[in-house]
């Protein structure tokens, strides 16, 4: 029965409507929703406000909460060794390369300045004597070392081997050696101790020949400490100047042409100090493709002209959102047609870049053709018509199909509700590997996804380590891991660093000691029991991609009443109000989301009541269905929050201010998945009480609304008390802040005002008694 067929029903019914949850309990004032604000109480207490982009400042002077420090009561076991406080050596090759020589310099600091434990760094002509070097850490590539690293394949590979007398780290070459190396700053930080176990001897191939991210503070924003910080989680790459030619060059966009202009001196400079951390630069290729002989000799002309000006660059992404064929829009087009075009323009680029150097990647990213699980044929023609010298990089996740009591969906965009890969991609990867393709990359996400995306990382780690199976299981070789948000340490991207190489511990052994770390002794099993739940919560929420719920419900407003108008209107212009909204990004009567168009980041009623726009954005799925799963994904995010708090709670005074931190970003989901589904009721009440004939059901109608905005007004002010608290909340890169503290505060004078102004006022018209 759907609810306006309830709303028809007896007050009985009405009575049971209102009673359906909202919060944990399902009953305002239950012990868990007063645990809950208990904890947000003492959380504000404890955590000191933060200014928009004061996390920025921390990434780029280089700050990790994630890495441990020493625990003074730590004490080797029987089974370990220990490095002690002093007398011990790093010994490294006198050639060592940058990189190397930057790993050394890092694990020195660590050591002193986390774990109080002094090495002196000695360059060596040779590491020959290796195995009988004492008190000391001996870093080098297997040709430096005789007998050692003979099970190692390739680059990135490495071995540690620990013995009481010393430690030895030994890559297949001088990459593998840097990798090993923040390996042990990772044992050592996981450990709270410059404890390893005394037999290690570990063997790790790299999975992987590509992992790259974008920077996770701005556009082309790479200070020299968080690069050092991308080589320590075990990035080689890095995406330097997305939507721009490096050279400078303009080319129509997707956007309006609104993109940024590039300076090839910053694309040089970029290149230079990312490479001292061992990072390559992958950068993109802008250029719209028509396919006539002038439009192959202008894309051959700028190939050539970017190639040969930036040498440095590994690679280039000709991705379909800036590098497209034709002048019309893609979906205007005979989309088989489309593709064989588009596959033409990479076959030039891929020709141009391998006739200068044959080392180039040319990785063609097709992402705006429909990923649908039902063009599986469609996208396989993107794999039919590429040249084989190119590198396939697809979606991973996207179009993935699910059902929810019988009604399915897919993935809008990119999500983790469902691990992947989409039926779409999953036929692309077999197509690649019948053509003989030797690679095949993908933009997967993997701590972050557009499902949240104002969240720095999603604490989902069974979750995500499933994504991390299934991308070794295809057979993905490369990855652009979390599209836009970039990176921000946290201890799923750590789990993702350790899974990114073999001989790795058993997922449940890692996870208890981040949560031994980060919370404390003791607390171990109750962080893991919340991590599990989190990780089913969010296999239940149906709403994917970018959406209002995903991103800014927290500081959606609740309209009851058209907003006065604010900025200009265009009701009366020659130009069409629709039109001109959705391109300029704003609604003349809401301003404060950035981007707030009417289908975007804010769920904006439609005052003709010809549409409910509630039933429209659950599509495909009703409305019932949409709400009662993001209700049971909440309530599940909450299962796990009790046992978080109580973790956090214990925590030791030092840890407590980053467990806190931890609670409040599951929090804030949880108040998201909660907030999102008293949204979409508000909405189709108001649109039902427009709707309605008589006045029979105005009452139950509005004391539902009512209830909604009692519930709403303390989630918000929580909300926004923990966004004063962490300014990573509610930022994303391309948007800056899709919600701040300043709008959370706008929707909280809404809610005011609907709750003790507009609903009065409309009772006292209609004659309908509080």
């Amino acid at each position: 029965m759907d609810r306006r067929a309830f709303l028809r029903k007896s007050s009985a019914g009405m009575a049971a409507f209102r009673a359906l949850p909202l919060l944990p309990s399902g009953v305002e004032g239950s012990a868990a929703d007063l645990h809950s604000r208990d904890f947000h109480a003492e959380a504000s207490r404890v955590l000191p406000l933060e200014e928009p982009y004061a996390f920025a400042k921390a990434l780029a002077s280089g700050i990790d909460p994630e890495l441990g420090e020493l625990d003074p009561l730590a004490k080797p076991t029987a089974l370990e060794m220990a490095i002690p406080p002093e007398a011990w050596s790093l010994l490294i090759p006198s050639e060592a390369s940058l990189p190397l020589r930057e790993a050394a310099d890092r694990l020195q600091s660590y050591l002193k300045k986390a774990m109080r434990t002094q090495v002196n760094i000695e360059q060596r002509a040779s590491l020959a004597d290796w195995s009988t070097s004492a008190k000391a850490i001996v870093a080098g590539a297997r040709d430096q070392l005789p007998g050692c690293g003979a099970e190692l394949k390739g680059t990135k590979d490495y071995q540690i081997i620990a013995t009481p007398q010393r430690v030895v780290v030994c890559g297949y070459d001088e990459t593998g050696v840097m990798y090993g190396v923040y390996n042990l700053m990772e044992r050592f930080s996981l450990r709270e101790a410059p404890f390893l176990p005394r037999d290690l001897n570990t063997v790790r191939h790299s999975l992987y020949k590509m992992r790259m991210t974008h920077s996770g503070i701005g556009w082309m924003d790479w200070p020299d400490e968080y690069l050092a910080m991308l080589a320590r989680y075990g990035f080689d790459s890095i995406y330097g100047a997305p939507y721009a030619n490096a050279d400078g060059s303009q080319s129509p966009g997707v956007y309006g042409g609104t993109y940024r202009d590039t300076h090839p001196a910053a694309v040089h400079d970029l290149a230079r100090r990312a490479g001292r951390f061992g990072i390559k630069v992958y950068s993109q290729i802008m250029y719209n493709f028509i396919g006539n002989a002038e439009s192959i000799e202008g894309l051959r002309k700028l190939t050539r002209n970017i190639v040969t000006q930036f040498p440095e660059i590994r690679g280039y992404i000709l991705l379909s959102e800036g590098f497209y064929a034709e002048t019309e829009s893609w979906q205007s087009k005979d989309l088989r047609q489309w593709i064989k075009q588009w596959c033409e323009g990479v076959r030039v680029v891929t020709e141009e870049c391998h006739k200068i150097n044959p080392a180039i990647e040319v990785l063609a990213w097709e992402y705006n053709i429909d990923s649908k699980p039902d063009k599986v044929d469609l996208k396989k023609l993107v794999i039919d018509y590429l040249p084989k010298d190119s590198i396939p990089f697809l979606t991973f996740e996207i179009g993935k199909d699910f059902t929810l009591d019988g009604q399915t969906g897919y993935l809008v965009d990119y999500a983790i509700s469902q691990v992947g890969p989409g039926e779409v991609t999953a036929a692309q990867i077999a197509e690649a590997q019948k053509r003989g393709f030797r690679d095949v990359y993908s933009k997967s996400d993997a701590w972050a996804s557009w499902q949240f995306g104002t969240m720095p990382y999603l604490p989902f780690p069974y979750q995500w380590h499933a994504r991390d199976e299934a991308l070794e299981k295809y057979g993905v070789s490369g990855t652009l891991e979390s599209w836009s948000y970039g990176f921000k340490p946290n201890f799923v991207a750590e789990t993702r660093c350790w899974y990114s190489w073999s001989d790795s511990p058993p997922l449940d052994t890692l996870l208890r000691a981040i949560a031994r770390r980060n919370f404390g002794g003791g607390s171990e099993e109750l962080v893991l029991d919340a991590w599990k739940h989190f990780s089913q919560a969010i296999q239940l929420n149906p709403d994917t991609g970018h959406t209002t719920g995903g991103n800014s419900a927290v500081a959606q407003p609740f309209f009851f009443e058209q907003p006065p108008a604010v900025t200009n209107t265009l009701e009366h212009s020659f130009l069409d109000p629709r039109k001109a909204w959705d391109y300029a990004g704003i609604n003349p009567r809401w301003p404060y989301l950035p981007y707030s168009i009417w289908d975007g980041y804010l769920l904006y009623p439609d005052f003709t009541n010809r549409t409910n726009v509630a039933e429209k954005y659950a599509k495909p799925f009703t409305l019932p269905v949409f709400e009662k799963y993001l209700r049971l994904a909440a309530d599940e995010m909450e299962r796990g929050l009790e046992n978080y708090r109580k973790a956090a709670l214990a925590a030791p005074a030092a840890k407590k201010p980053h467990a806190y931190r931890e609670v409040q970003v599951a929090t804030q989901i949880e108040r998201m998945l909660r907030s999102d589904a008293a949204m979409l009721e508000f909405e189709d009440l108001r649109f039902q009480l427009a709707q309605a004939n008589g006045h029979a059901s105005h009452p139950q109608i509005l004391d539902r609304m009512v209830a909604i905005l009692k519930e709403e007004i303390p989630r918000t002010e929580e909300a926004l008390a923990a966004a004063e608290r962490d300014s990573r909340l509610g930022w994303e890169w391309e948007m800056d802040y899709l919600y701040s503290p300043y709008s959370i505060r706008k929707k909280l004078e809404v809610l005011h005002k609907v709750l003790s102004e507009q609903i009065p006022a409309f009772r006292k018209r209609h004659g309908i008694p509080e």
